[in-house]
C-alpha cells in the first residue's frame, strides 16, 4: 500500500512538472488576453446599442421581412452567445428558440463557473494535453464571465475536506496547479485549513477522522438570468431574437456557381399563434444542445447521431445545510462521481448525478437520483445534522449534451471539448462543451461560419463585452434603491444582483404597499424577495408564460416548488391583465405551470413521500395522540375535516387565514383530491414527518399550534383566578 502511494506521488510530481511548464508557458499569453479584453470591449463601443428592447412582435416582424447573414437555432447559452458574437461583428443576425430562452440545460446547471478541477486531475495523471487545454480555456472564460456580468456572478470559496493524512499533500498540489494554470486570472489563492478552522468555517461538516481541508475558488452565477442577459444584450445590439419560435424545416437552394445544394434559412412557426413563415439567411447555425441531432437530420436524414445525452439531477435544500459563503466538494463519491454542495440564492444546492438518458423536452428527476445525492450529503455532514428527505424543496434534471466528433476517425469516442462541424450543405453545428465556455464556443462557431460562407465580418469582440445590466452596476447600487424608492433591503439587494443597472426600471414599476415600510414593492411570496413589478418587467424581457416567470425570470421554481405554486395565481393575474388573457387562457396557464412544477421540478416525488413508504408505523401512543388532535377539528365525527372545520377551530382561538390559503394547505395533504383530509391521510402525514420523508407541512404545524392554544386557553392562570398571597 505504501509503495502504491509512493508511485502515485511520483506520477503526481511528474505530471505536476509537466503542468507547471504548460502553465508558465501560457502565463504571458493570459496577461495579453487580459489586455485584449479591454481593447476588444472598447472597440465594441462603436456599435449602436438600443436603449429599449424591441418587442417580441417587432422581432417576429423583422424575422419575416429581413435577409440575414446568420440564423442561429437555439436560445440556450451557446446559441445566445453565437447571436451576440455575430451581431457585434457586424453581421445581420437572427435567433429562434422553440421554447423560452434558457428553458433547457442552461437553466438546470450546478450554477458554477469553473475550469474543472477533476479534468485537471485527469490531465496530470494521464499526461493528457487536450484535457489540460480544456481546463486552461475554461479558466480564461471563467475570468471573463465574472468580469462582464459582475451582478450575476461572484467568486465562491469551495472546501475540499480531507480524511486521510496522505491525501492532504496530494490534493494541495493538485489545487495549487489549478491556481497556476489560471495564471494571472486566478480568483484567489487556495489555502490549507486545520481541522478546527475547517469546522469553524463549515460547522455542519463530519468531524470524525477529519484531518483538515483545502479551500479553492471558482465562480458561481444565476445561470438562467445569465443566459437571458446574453440574449437581451444581443437583441439590444440589433439581433432579431424570438422565443417560442420553432424551426419546422430547413430551407435549401442550389448554388448556381458550385451546383451544390446549400442551406439558406429555415421555415419557422410561432408556437403561440401557429403562424408559419420563412427566415432567409446565408448561414444557419445549429446550437440546440441535446437536440443537436434532430436539426442535423433536417439537413440530412441519414446522418448518424453524435449526441450522447447524460442526465444530471440537482436538489435544493434549506440554507441552514451550508454556510452562507462556503461550498463543499466531494471528490470521490461511493460510485466515483463528484458531488458539489453549494450555497445558492440563500438556499443549498447539491448535485449532480451522471446517468445515460433519452433526449426529452421535459426531463424528470427520479427518486433514485435524489436519494443518491442525499446519501452522499449524509456522508459529509455531521451526525448532529439530520438530512431529511422532506427537506428537499425542489429537484430538477438537466440533460448534458455529450458529443462525438463527426470529423474524427474514432467516431465512437466522446469529445471532452466542444465540436464545430460544417455539413456538405453548409449547416454549422456547435455542440458539447459546458456553460463556462459558451463564449469561446460561440467564437469558434462564428469563425467557422464566416470561413465556410465567405461572410464579411469583423474579428470577435465579445471578450470583455459587458452584458445588459453590468455597465452601471456597483456593489452598493442596492443602497440607492432603498434610499430612492423605499424598497426593503433584501428586495433591493435581489433587484441589483438580478437586473444590475436595470433594477431602477423594475423599481419604478413597483406598487405602493400602503405600509410605513417598505414604501413600495409587494412580494409575490413572503419568504422570497421577488416582487410583483418583476412580473410586469419580465413581459418586457419576452416572458410569455407563467412558467417563464417562476423558472427563469425569477428562480422560485428552482428554490421552492410550494412557494412557486403559491405565487402562481397572482403571477397569472398580473400577466393576464397585461397580455389580455381570457379566463380560459388563465386556467390553461395555471394548469401548465402546475404540471411543470409537478413533473420537472420535483413536486411529484415530493408529494409521493406521503404514500410510498408502506404501512403507518406509528406507535399506539402516537396514533392516539394524533387522533385526539384530528378530532379537535372533526367535531362531528365525520372521519374527515374540511376547510370549514379548520376555520371554525381557528376562529375559536382568534386566528384568521383566508380561504384560498386554507385550500392550498389542505390540498397538500389531500391525497385523493376529494376536497377533504381523512383521518388516514392525516396519520400518513404524521408518519412521514416522523420518518423525515416530509418536513414543513403547514397543516401539521397549524393543527399542533391550534391544539396548544386551546389547551392554554382552558388552563386558568394564577393571576386571572384572583392570585393570592
Amino acid at each position: 500500500m505504501a509503495f502504491q502511494k509512493a508511485v502515485k506521488g511520483s506520477i503526481l510530481i511528474g505530471g505536476g512538472a509537466v503542468a507547471t511548464v504548460f502553465g508558465l508557458s501560457q502565463l504571458s499569453q493570459y496577461r495579453q488576453k487580459g489586455h485584449l479584453a479591454s481593447v476588444e470591449a472598447s472597440e465594441c463601443k462603436t456599435l449602436q446599442m438600443q436603449s429599449h428592447l424591441p418587442t417580441r412582435e417587432s422581432q417576429l416582424q423583422a424575422l419575416q421581412t429581413s435577409a440575414f447573414d446568420v440564423l442561429v437555432i437555439g436560445g440556450g447559452a451557446t446559441g445566445c452567445g453565437c447571436a451576440l458574437d455575430a451581431v457585434t461583428r457586424g453581421l445581420n443576425t437572427a435567433l429562434v428558440e422553440r421554447d423560452d430562452f434558457s428553458s433547457g440545460t442552461s437553466s438546470r446547471s450546478t450554477k458554477l463557473i469553473h475550469g474543472g478541477v477533476r479534468y485537471l486531475q485527469k490531465a496530470i495523471m494521464r499526461l493528457d494535453f487536450e484535457q489540460y487545454r480544456m481546463v486552461k480555456e475554461a479558466l480564461h472564460e471563467r475570468a471573463n464571465l465574472l468580469e462582464i456580468a459582475p451582478n450575476l456572478s461572484a467568486p465562491l470559496p469551495i472546501m475540499l475536506p480531507v480524511y486521510r493524512w496522505w491525501q492532504l499533500p496530494y490534493y494541495w498540489v493538485g489545487i495549487k496547479l489549478y491556481d497556476l494554470v489560471a495564471g494571472s486570472q486566478c480568483l484567489k489563492s487556495s489555502y490549507v485549513l486545520s481541522k478546527s478552522k475547517a469546522l469553524e468555517l463549515f460547522p455542519m461538516l463530519q468531524k470524525d477522522k477529519l484531518v483538515g481541508a483545502i479551500v479553492y475558488y471558482d465562480g458561481q452565477h444565476n445561470d438562467a438570468r445569465m443566459n437571458l442577459a446574453i440574449a437581451l444584450t444581443a437583441a439590444r445590439y440589433g439581433a432579431a431574437t424570438a422565443n417560442y419560435t420553432e424551426v419546422v424545416c430547413l430551407l435549401k437552394k442550389t448554388d448556381p456557381k458550385s451546383g451544390k445544394v446549400r442551406v439558406c434559412g429555415a421555415r419557422c412557426r410561432d408556437v403561440l399563434t401557429g403562424q408559419e413563415f420563412d427566415v432567409k439567411a446565408k448561414c444557419v447555425i445549429n446550437a440546440t444542445g441535446p437536440f443537436t441531432d434532430s436539426v442535423r437530420k433536417m439537413d440530412e436524414k441519414e446522418v448518424a447521431n453524435i449526441c450522447q445525452p447524460s442526465a444530471g439531477v440537482h436538489i435544493v435544500m434549506p440554507g441552514y445545510y451550508s454556510p452562507d459563503n462556503m461550498g463543499l466538494l466531494d471528490p470521490a463519491t461511493s460510485d466515483g462521481r463528484v458531488i458539489f454542495f453549494l450555497p445558492w440564492q440563500k438556499m443549498t444546492i447539491a448535485g449532480t448525478t451522471d446517468t445515460a438518458t433519452e433526449v426529452t423536452h421535459h426531463p424528470i428527476p427520479t427518486e433514485e437520483d435524489i436519494n443518491f445525492i442525499l446519501t452522499e450529503v449524509r456522508n459529509y455532514l455531521s451526525c448532529d445534522v439530520e438530512v431529511r428527505r422532506g427537506d428537499v424543496l425542489a429537484a430538477w434534471s438537466g440533460i448534458r449534451p455529450l458529443v462525438t466528433d463527426p470529423g474524427s476517425k474514432d467516431t465512437q469516442s466522446i469529445s471532452r471539448n466542444h465540436v464545430v462541424h460544417v455539413s456538405d450543405s453548409g449547416l454549422v453545428t456547435i455542440a458539447g462543451g459546458k456553460w463556462t465556455t459558451y463564449r469561446s464556443m460561440a467564437q469558434d462557431a462564428i469563425d467557422a461560419a464566416v470561413k465556410a460562407h465567405n461572410l464579411h465580418a469583423d474579428s470577435c469582440k465579445t471578450v470583455g463585452l459587458f452584458l445588459q445590466g453590468a455597465g452601471g452596476w456597483t456593489p452598493t447600487l442596492y443602497i440607492r434603491l432603498v434610499q430612492d424608492y423605499g424598497l426593503e433591503n433584501e428586495v433591493a439587494q435581489h433587484l441589483a444582483a438580478t437586473y444590475g443597472d436595470k433594477a431602477f426600471e423594475v423599481a419604478k414599476l413597483a406598487q405602493v404597499t400602503g405600509k410605513r415600510w417598505p414604501i413600495v414593492g409587494k412580494r409575490l411570496v413572503s419568504e422570497f424577495p421577488y416582487i410583483e413589478s418583476e412580473v410586469e418587467y419580465a413581459i418586457q424581457e419576452y416572458a410569455c408564460t407563467a412558467v417563464d416567470i417562476i423558472a427563469r425570470r425569477t428562480r422560485l421554481a428552482f428554490l421552492n416548488v410550494q412557494a412557486a405554486e403559491e405565487a402562481l395565481p397572482r403571477i397569472i393575474e398580473i400577466m393576464g391583465k397585461r397580455l389580455k388573457w381570457s379566463e380560459q387562457k388563465k386556467k390553461e396557464e395555471l394548469a401548465e405551470a402546475k404540471k411543470f412544477l409537478y413533473y420537472e421540478m420535483g413536486y411529484k416525488v415530493r408529494s409521493e413521500q406521503l404514500t410510498d413508504h408502506g404501512e403507518i408505523s406509528l406507535t399506539p401512543r402516537d396514533i392516539e395522540r394524533y387522533k385526539k388532535r384530528f378530532h379537535m377539528f372533526d367535531k362531528d365525527g365525520k372521519g374527515f375535516i374540511t376547510i370549514l372545520d379548520v376555520q371554525r377551530v381557528l376562529e375559536s382561538i382568534n386566528l384568521q387565514i383566508n380561504e384560498c390559503a386554507l385550500h392550498e394547505i389542505l390540498n397538500e395533504v389531500d391525497l385523493n383530491k376529494n376536497g377533504q383530509v381523512e383521518l388516514n391521510e392525516f396519520l400518513q402525514l404524521m408518519n412521514a414527518i416522523q420518518k423525515g420523508y416530509v418536513s414543513g407541512s403547514r397543516l401539521a404545524v397549524l393543527m399542533k399550534t391550534a391544539e396548544e392554544n386551546i389547551h392554554q386557553r382552558n388552563v386558568i392562570s394564577v393571576d386571572r383566578s384572583g392570585g393570592g398571597l
